[in-house]
């Protein structure tokens, strides 16, 4: 979000906000177009994750509200629009929830941005070499979390590898 720094608060909110409603937006109609073909294309894979069926499940049974809540969150704003897509919900409740949602990304991120932004460039006139020691720790903490969730992605069991066995054995017992 570099192509921010410098922008005036209002002009960075309100382009975050445009690009939070296109990226969004088009996870939605990828989901939405991809509803009749999912099962025989590539979007196969992603929608068999566990990752992806919980988001499933949870739009299935909250609907709208999972969508404006799924924008306070970090790696799960995506899967939701998409699950929704799939899931057909109706324009009339997916756009209130994705406006909404969308606000208060904007919102956070361009006050957090900004904010963050000037402190760490007062911290720079103050002292390079605490800001780049603040920058570094920041970065591997950030990678240490992202690590951590791929570990726990692999180790989570896959859904539907243990409905086909179970498949299986029912198959195997029949006579």
């Amino acid at each position: 979000m570099d192509f921010l720094a410098g922008w005036p608060y209002p002009l960075a909110l309100a382009t975050l906000f445009v690009v939070v409603l296109l990226r969004a937006g088009a996870t939605y109609a990828l989901g939405r177009g991809a509803h009749a073909g999912a099962g025989r294309t590539r979007l196969a894979r992603l929608v068999r994750r566990p990752g992806f069926r919980r988001a499933e499940r949870l739009v299935t049974r909250w609907g709208a509200p999972v969508v404006t809540a799924s924008f306070l969150t970090v790696g799960v704003q995506t899967l939701v629009n998409l699950a929704a897509g799939l899931a057909r919900m109706p324009l009339r409740r997916y756009l209130p929830a994705l406006v909404v949602g969308g606000a208060i990304w904007a919102f956070i991120y361009a006050t957090v941005w900004t904010a963050g932004l000037a402190a760490w460039r007062r911290l720079w006139e103050l002292s390079p070499v605490t800001a780049i020691v603040v920058g570094t720790a920041a970065v591997l903490a950030l990678a240490g979390y992202v690590v951590r969730q791929a570990r726990r992605r692999a180790e989570e069991p896959d859904d539907d590898a243990a409905a086909d066995e179970g498949e299986l054995a029912a198959h195997d017992r029949r006579p």
